[in-house]
């Protein structure tokens, strides 16, 4: 193993919003069976945001909940890092949102865009501010309402998403623990049209035509997104297990982003896995984006998956094409 970073995740805690989507209730409105979402994404559930309800009441329910498991002072919160495509609005950033929902007055904090690799891209930030003696306590949130951008005509991303929040904490190791080992990240511009969401930026602004033209709403190329998400997960694993030196055997888990059940068994295959070494969750939950892997980390915990001292993999891909890796010893 190469040396340790000096920063640890010590605590997860998630939110879902309490409605229920089932594949039944969206037959209803894009006239698919359950069976027909089912096969083609694994998926028999999501969850699915109230009007008015937005990504910070989301990120800083997870927060607080995490607040609370761990018996942490909103006080000793130095930074704060929110993973999201859904932004409530495009400024302030969700995490000044959020550092005022849930009293952390010492904090100062930043919004990353990075899409379903959002999060991992999060933790690494963090372990960084953590090993450079900065800050001692970091809170990195994934959350996102897809809702608010699916396009509810569209069979072929609507049934996909769903919406979720995550908090993990990062603090410091101690002398004696490995904690988060090593980190890799990918991106490939040239995939930046596969997945993505025209309008409503700089190159867009949101206009009559835009929104007729229903240009506010995930595009996605589904064949294209598959085969990078595929490639770009296997890669990022290759690369951390070359240059740490261990067997796939030796990992205790993997835990992926959870995007559609067909690459996870492509993904599984090809990495050689049992079924009890690969974390998915997806058909109770969907696409949550950014959220994906910490509320995959929660079902590990819960379900006695994952533990102390386990040696874990938490891979992403997403929208840019974004991806990468992190390996960790998992450390409460």
């Amino acid at each position: 193993m190469r040396r340790q970073i000096g920063a640890k995740i010590t605590g997860v805690a998630t939110y879902l919003p309490p409605r229920r989507v089932t594949n039944d209730d969206l037959e209803k409105i894009l006239g698919v069976t359950d069976e027909w979402i089912r096969t083609r994404t694994g998926i028999l559930e999501r969850r699915y945001a109230a009007p008015g309800v937005a990504c910070s009441h989301l990120a800083s329910a997870a927060a607080l909940r995490l607040l609370q498991e761990k018996e942490v002072s909103p006080d000793e919160i130095d930074l704060i890092i929110v993973a999201t495509v859904t932004p409530d609005m495009q400024f302030p950033a969700t995490a000044c949102l959020v550092q005022h929902s849930i009293g952390a007055k010492k904090a100062w904090g930043f919004d990353l865009i990075a899409a379903c690799s959002g999060l991992l891209y999060g933790l690494s930030a963090a372990a960084q501010f953590v090993i450079g003696g900065l800050h001692r306590k970091v809170m990195v949130i994934g959350a996102d309402v897809m809702t608010s951008i699916l396009d509810f005509q569209d069979r072929s991303t609507c049934p996909l998403f769903g919406d979720g929040a995550g908090a993990v904490l990062v603090e410091p190791a101690e002398p004696d623990e490995d904690g988060i080992l090593d980190f890799v990240g990918r991106i490939d511009g040239a995939g930046g049209a596969c997945l993505r969401l025209p309008a409503g930026g700089s190159l867009l602004p949101a206009s009559h035509e835009t929104v007729s033209g229903r240009l506010h709403y995930v595009k996605q190329r589904g064949s294209q997104v598959f085969k990078h998400a595929v490639e770009g997960m296997y890669e990022a694993f290759e690369q951390l297990r070359e240059r740490n030196g261990f067997h796939v055997n030796d990992l205790d888990l993997v835990v992926p982003h959870q995007a559609n059940v067909r690459i996870l068994q492509v993904l599984q295959k090809r990495l050689g896995l049992d079924d009890s070494r690969i974390m998915v969750n997806l058909e109770r939950c969907g696409n949550t984006a950014a959220a994906t892997i910490a509320l995959a980390l929660q079902e590990a915990l819960d379900t006695k998956r994952l533990k102390k001292g386990d040696l874990v993999m938490l891979l992403a891909v997403g929208a840019g094409f974004s991806g990468g890796g992190m390996l960790l010893r998992w450390a409460y």
